[in-house]
Order: structure tokens, then sequence, then C-alpha cells
């Protein structure tokens, strides 16, 4: 059933057919809602579409979407590209348009980012970036879009993937604190400042794992995580479990190849003016390189320039980069630093990954280690 009020003094919940439930616990999962901002002109126009988590929207936009041929996708984040691709795949005339100076900005450095547009463009997407949204054109259904500069694109249709806001409305009608930015504020245990109420997930309040800083993070592992840390504490506070920060780790594939990141990009350290250091190194992720299935694989490390701690990685390679990227996050959520990856032992196979002598992640170690020694 639909909840519709939670009764935090009487410990209930009122559910939209009249019922009500005792709880003695209660954790809010509401999720998030994608945004359609305000400001856009034309955004209530037929054939303008979000991406929210609901199978029968998405149904009926797939339907709707049969008769269009050009698509303008806005937002060039891990949906838009992802969408974007699956579209072009489908035979629609894509235009993925960016207001950020590169797609995948906020997950990538440059210089990967730019090779994973090189790879869009090769399959087919035409890609705007530096250039955001003005005006969704046209009588009833869309017939163009036009940018901030003034261009026009032809589109049957327009997908907008500019994010997404919490679903915080139960726990605002229930007086339970929601920050300056949208979330529900909990401590390390996934508690809220109310007595047996607990959030997880998009709803509730993240902090960065190496900045401290209050994010945005909105991933399906990532509430995974703190389900998991409210079920340990729910009844019990387990002192040793606890939530210490998010860590963004996103992966994805576009065809045989896959990407993935890991904590923060060398240009977010800059801007939290953190001194970092960082080592690149492409490879093959099979050995020899001649083996079916072989794929390029290039990691990149960001590493605190004092302690050698890391705290980022970027990764382009084959469909192995999300299980490098998974490796990624625990090495950063362990402390890990550029000396304990180097003396990690590893495990090799000519079938299944890079050569010892040539391990990508080792090899970006090494450039960071070389580098912190004739500093």
């Amino acid at each position: 059933g639909e909840v519709t009020m939670i009764n935090k003094d009487d410990k209930t919940v009122d559910l939209a057919g009249g019922e009500k439930i005792q709880y003695d616990k209660l954790v809010i999962a509401t999720g998030s809602i994608p945004l359609k901002p305000k400001w856009l002109k034309g955004g209530d126009r037929k054939n303008v579409f979000v991406i929210p988590k609901e199978k029968v929207y998405l149904d009926e936009m797939k339907t709707n979407l049969e008769k269009a041929r050009n698509v303008v996708v806005i937002g060039a984040g891990f949906i838009g590209v992802e969408f974007s691709d699956e579209l072009t795949k489908r035979g629609y005339k894509v235009t993925l348009v960016e207001k950020l100076p590169d797609i995948l900005m906020l997950a990538f450095d440059r210089e990967l980012s730019k090779k994973i547009e090189e790879l869009l463009r090769t399959r087919g997407i035409n890609i705007i970036t530096g250039n955001g949204i003005k005006e969704i054109s046209g009588s009833e259904k869309v017939e163009s879009v036009i940018l901030e500069n003034g261009d026009t694109i032809e589109a049957d249709a327009v997908i907008l993937t500019v994010g997404y806001k919490p679903n915080v409305e139960l726990a605002r009608k229930a007086d339970i604190y929601v920050d300056e930015s949208g979330f529900i504020a909990v401590d390390e245990y996934m508690r809220t400042h109310v007595r047996d109420i607990f959030a997880v997930g998009d709803c509730a309040q993240k902090r960065d794992f190496v900045t401290r800083a209050r994010v945005s993070t909105m991933l399906a592992s990532t509430a995974c995580a703190e389900a998991r840390i409210a079920g340990m504490n729910l009844f019990n506070l387990n002192v040793v479990k606890t939530f210490s920060g998010t860590i963004a780790i996103y992966s994805t594939a576009i065809g045989n190849t896959g990407f993935g990141t890991a904590g923060i990009t060398e240009a977010r350290a800059k801007v939290e003016g953190i001194d970092a250091i960082t080592g690149t190194f492409e490879g093959v992720d099979r050995h020899p390189g001649n083996l079916p299935d072989a794929h390029k694989q290039l990691v990149k490390l960001i590493a605190a320039r004092q302690s050698g701690v890391i705290i980022g990685g970027e990764v382009i390679g084959g469909l192995s980069a999300g299980e490098l990227t998974n490796v990624l996050g625990l090495i950063i959520q362990n402390r890990m630093t550029v000396n304990s990856l180097l003396t990690s032992q590893i495990g090799t196979h000519p079938c299944l990954t890079a050569s010892p002598a040539g391990y990508p992640l080792v090899k970006a170690a090494e450039q960071i280690a070389f580098k912190m020694r004739n500093r």
C-alpha cells in the first residue's frame, strides 16, 4: 500500500486505503524523482520525457517514441550517455546536448571523457558540449530544441536527463529534518533526528568519503550499502558497522568497451584544495594482446601527494572494467596507499587478465611512486 503520512508521535503510518500500521522501527527509502526544470519553456509539450524508476511511464514512453525519428537527449551524465546509445542502436537519430565543456565531466577527467566522447561519435551519436538548452518549441508536440547560443535542432522527442531530486515529501510532512539541499539528514548509522526512524538511498543525506563535503550521489549500489548499515543497526547499534561516507562508484559499457570511475577526479581534487598526484597507464586486459576479446585497458589513479593515499581512479577497457572499478572502490574505502598497492599480491591468467608484468592498475601506481620519489 501507499503510505500517505508518518505519525512519529504514536509510531504509526497511514495508508492511502485508510488503514494504519504500527511500527517499532521505520526505514524511509522513498528514492528520488527526475528533474524537469520549471524555467524550461516548452517542457510540458508532448514527447518531452524524463527517466523515472517507473515501468508504466517508461512503457508508455517507448510506445510514443515509435513514431519519432529525431531525438534530443539533454544532459550527458551516465543516464544520458547510456540512453543515447540505446536509442542509436534502435535506429533513432540522436543528438546529445551537454551544458558543461565535456560529457561525463563530473565523473571523469577530461582526457578520459574525450576518449568516451570519441567512442560515442563513432557509434553515430551527434554530441554538442558547452551549450545548454533554452527552449523546446512546437505546437502541441515537440518540433525543435533551441539552445542557449541560438542554434536550433530538429526534434520529434526530447529526453531530459538533467538530474534527480530526493523524494522527501513524506519526511517533510512528518517534520523529519530535511537539510538545505533537500535530503533527509542522517548520521553514520543512517538514523534520522527522530528516534527509531532511519533513512537510506537517494532520499538520504550523503557525505563524500574523501572530502567529507555534502554530495548528491544517487546510486543503487550506494542505497544497498546504506540499507545494510541500517539493517545491522536497526535494533542494536554495532559501533564498528557505520557508513563512513559515500564513494561515487560508477561503471557502464558502450558496445564492448567498459568504463568506470571511483572516488574523486583530479579536477575535483584541485577544486577541493587537495594536493594530488596522478599516474596513468594503458595496456591490454589479456596477455598476449592478440588473444580473442583482448581490449586496451587504461587506468588513471589519483593520490594525495604527501601521504600517497589513493583517493580516486578511472578506467576505460573491456567489459572487465566494471569489476576493476569495484576494486578501485575497495582500494579507496580501505585508504590504501600507492606503496600498499605496489606490494599487493595479484593473480593473473592469460585468458582473464593483463600480464603480471604490465598490469595497468599496478603500473599506474608505479608512475605515482616514481613521481613521489623524484619530487
